[in-house]
């Protein structure tokens, strides 16, 4: 059984990318956890779970964080959630399959920040590109890369 668990930021995650994960869990037997703000039904499995978390801004974001560890998978397109995920030494990827980094997740915060303010001053900024095939394969393929990894360390303890 992989070691690392599976955290998912699941208010706001591409149903596609639920099903990769619930593949992943099964096939990796890693702990996959669905974390939102209202009810998500998953699949019958012991490696995967849900839990509703109360309404509120952050309140998903926070419990995440209060309960990965690190070594952990964040799973979100939440840049702040992925920072402190980042923090407390877990990874991060985004459902789209970039991975966040130490070394890129500061221009994310700075680029998020900048758009917030031009939103702010009443410039339409667009919104993101519709999830695609490459993103849901990009994804995949992120995922499996990290799960090999996750293997390997897992052999070699």
């Amino acid at each position: 059984m992989c070691r690392m668990k599976i955290w998912v930021d699941a208010d706001a995650c591409p149903r596609v990318i639920k099903e990769i994960l619930f593949r992943a869990a099964e096939r990796a037997k890693v702990r996959v956890t669905l974390v939102a703000n209202q009810s998500v039904t998953v699949p019958r499995s012991p490696f995967i779970q849900s839990v509703q978390v109360a309404s509120g801004f952050d309140v998903a974001d926070n419990h995440i964080v209060q309960q990965a560890q690190k070594g952990d998978l964040v799973v979100t397109a939440d840049i702040p959630l992925a920072s402190e995920a980042i923090d407390k030494g877990c990874l991060a990827l985004n459902p789209r399959g970039d991975l966040y980094t130490e070394e890129n997740i500061r221009q994310r915060l700075n680029m998020r920040d900048f758009m917030d303010t031009l939103r702010g001053s009443g410039i339409d900024t667009g919104g993101p590109a519709a999830f695609s095939q490459a993103d849901r394969m990009a994804f995949a393929n992120q995922l499996d890369r990290l799960l090999a990894q996750q293997a390997g360390k897992n052999v070699s303890s």
